[in-house]
């Protein structure tokens, strides 16, 4: 490819290409040029950075000085047209191989767009011929349900590009399929040279315990409709909305249907332009749906993973991830659908609401790709468990209840370091919730006239808690429902009792005057 720089200089054609798109492509031709013509090749290039962009003009190029043809692979229809459509602004002609697509014309195409089940189907059947593919370019590389189709393609170059190049599947390696990852800009870079928005994060600690991890090493919907279904989540769904994204177009993703339907009659039901979107829907429905969302400056679509890929909004002002995920592709993937940069839009809001960035670290971090590449057990074994994460959360008294214990400087109790300490001095561990105690009831005290007005406060604790409570059952490592439950109500009881008991006493000690008679 001597003349590739002089080329791609020259093109008056199609999109202009940047800096760090020109030099993608250089690497790319010069691993061409130098390997074996059966060499798999990865690249990685951040959502938003324009993979099909490089992509389409590598095929361009490729067609220009090789006498063979090229293939590309997606895996959902929407790529296949989006690409085509790319690929026409090259000026290059492609024919999409789908379903209902006559071959009897192939010969007169030098590109082809297939998606990866049809292709599979056409292949077997001997309808399609692949003899004089040179190239085949896979989107989306990620996904192994190409790896299907590498033995039909052993006398090819193969070119896979993603975003995340970490496999859907961690039996499946990446590295077992690519001999080679060439790292493309990092997002960093990216939003620093304007070319991606940044994120601004808002990240709410959620108890995911209840969760179940499928086979396919990711949380099942089951598991995740019964948590993100129950009403305190929802309400949190709605209370984060409301606080952070109210009145900027938002984009919902979750795990399963059913959650997806609870959002959008919630949404609705307190007057919020909404739409839902699914997987079953048909394509007429589904254009339907995306166009009313691109025309409405406040929608809000709540959906079930199938914007992840293939969707590109830019007037996105806001991701809400109503879910968890295992998946560091998924979790980029997702918060990718917002980073679209924008004239009047240089940043974009993020509201979590599955730990995801507790567990992956923020969106745009540097990670190494190339050592996630070579061994990615290593990275996925070092991803911190629910359990884990949990432990390390505190819990944070809502704005408007804080509110109501202004007075008390103090308002959170660490029962894990108390329960330490107590241990460690050879107490009971019993001694922790009685502090605890002490401590809700101080603060109770602190904003109270009299013991009428501690009681509707400590009335107002039962989040904190629950909180408590549970993080005490897991020092002792006693977590069964009853106990706890039996537990909590103990420590309710036990509070009020105590503000009945000593609220005069403590009442002087802490205003430095006795309480007024009535």
């Amino acid at each position: 490819m001597s003349e590739q720089s002089t080329e791609l200089e020259e093109r008056k054609v199609g999109k202009d290409l940047y800096s760090y798109q020109k030099e993608a492509i250089n690497k790319i031709f010069k691993s061409f040029d130098e390997a074996p013509d059966d060499y798999h090749l990865l690249y990685q290039l951040p959502t938003g950075g324009g993979k099909t962009v490089i992509f389409s003009e590598i095929v361009r190029q490729y067609l220009k000085h090789h006498n063979k043809k090229v293939l590309v692979l997606t895996h959902r229809i929407e790529l296949c047209k989006q690409t085509s459509k790319m690929l026409t602004e090259f000026h290059v002609t492609s024919k999409v191989v789908n379903s209902t697509a006559n071959l009897d014309d192939q010969a007169n195409y030098s590109c082809f767009v297939a998606m990866v089940e049809t292709l599979n189907n056409r292949l077997n059947d001997n309808k399609f011929d692949i003899s004089d593919v040179g190239l085949v370019i896979i989107d989306e590389a990620h996904y192994n349900s190409f790896t299907k189709l590498f033995e039909f393609f052993e006398k090819s170059f193969i070119l896979g590009v993603t975003a995340t190049p970490l496999s859907s599947n961690v039996k499946l390696p990446m590295k077992d399929n690519y001999n080679e990852l060439i790292v493309g800009e990092t997002i960093e870079s990216l939003i620093k040279n304007e070319f991606l928005a940044r994120a601004e994060v808002y990240s709410y600690n959620v108890g995911l315990t209840s969760l179940e991890v499928g086979a396919n090493g990711d949380y099942t919907v089951k598991s995740s409709e019964d948590l993100y279904t129950n009403n305190e989540m929802l309400g949190m769904l709605m209370q984060s909305y409301e606080m952070h994204s109210k009145g900027k177009k938002t984009l919902i993703f979750n795990n399963g249907i059913n959650t997806s339907i609870q959002v959008f009659q919630t949404f609705k039901a307190a007057g919020y332009p909404i739409a839902h979107l699914d997987n079953t829907y048909n394509k007429k429905d589904r254009q339907t749906v995306l166009q009313w969302f691109k025309e409405t400056p406040h929608a809000i679509l709540t959906s079930v993973s199938i914007l992840t890929t293939g969707f590109d909004e830019p007037t996105v002002n806001t991701i809400i991830l109503n879910r968890a995920t295992k998946s560091l592709g998924l979790y980029y993937q997702m918060i990718g659908r917002g980073s679209r940069i924008l004239k009047d839009k240089p940043t974009f809001s993020v509201i979590d609401l599955g730990n995801n960035i507790h567990r992956f670290g923020e969106w745009g971090a540097d990670l190494d790709w190339q050592k996630i590449f070579r061994a990615p057990n290593y990275y996925l074994d070092k991803i911190i468990s629910d359990e884990e994460l949990e432990s390390n959360f505190k819990y944070e008294m809502p704005v408007e209840l804080r509110a109501e214990f202004s007075k008390s400087e103090e308002v959170h109790f660490d029962i894990k370091k108390f329960y330490t300490t107590s241990i460690s001095s050879g107490e009971s561990s019993k001694v922790v919730l009685e502090q605890s105690i002490i401590q809700h009831a101080k603060i109770c005290i602190e904003n109270s006239e009299d013991v009428y007005d501690a009681y509707e406060l400590s009335k107002k604790l039962g989040d904190d808690i629950d909180y408590r409570v549970d993080r005490y059952a897991k020092c002792i490592c006693r977590s069964t429902h009853n106990f706890v439950t039996w537990l909590k109500d103990d420590y309710k009881t036990k509070l009020r009792l105590y503000l009945k008991d000593n609220f005069d006493r403590d009442f002087e000690i802490i205003h430095g005057r006795p309480p007024e008679d009535e």
